[in-house]
């Protein structure tokens, strides 16, 4: 039997952020009839959100690839505190990554493998999720990226 997300993560010498606590009205995690929806993460630390701006301006695109890996970690978080364990994730079935982009950006997709490309390495072909990159003129508090998740739960 294949190893699950949680040995995956382990194996792979990633370790999860603490789970993110509301900044507003929301709950990081809604469990619904086998789905479980993450609400969209930005990556933070103790002074606020790491590495603020538009993307091709003040954030490379690397930089905001890795963004996205790190909001991912940080959705997963959320998930591993609302459901017990990552190893009741059975899919990744969609993920939206929001993409704070300077005028003439047009490489959200590869910001979004950050994303994805995480989700793979932990889930196996069954964190190969359904996408959209979408590029916006802001996110909340200034941030770069922004990833949302939806799961199916058993």
């Amino acid at each position: 039997m294949a190893p699950g997300p949680t040995a995956r993560l382990r194996a792979l010498g990633l370790s999860l952020p603490p789970p993110p606590t509301p900044k507003g009205t929301y709950t990081p995690v809604v469990v619904h009839g086998g789905l479980a929806f993450v609400s969209g993460q930005i990556v933070t630390d103790g002074s606020g959100v790491v590495r603020p701006g538009l993307v091709d301006r003040d954030v490379t695109a690397d930089e905001a690839r890795e963004l996205a890996r790190k909001a991912t970690l940080q959705g997963l978080s959320a998930l591993a505190a609302a459901l017990g364990s990552l190893d009741r994730v059975t899919r990744i079935l969609r993920v939206g990554v929001f993409v704070a982009s300077s005028p003439g950006f047009v490489r959200q997709h590869e910001v979004a493998n950050g994303a994805t490309d995480l989700l793979v390495e932990v889930f196996g072909e069954a964190g190969r999720p359904a996408r959209a990159a979408v590029g916006v003129f802001a996110l909340p508090l200034n941030a770069p990226v922004e990833v949302e998740i939806l799961a199916e739960v058993g």
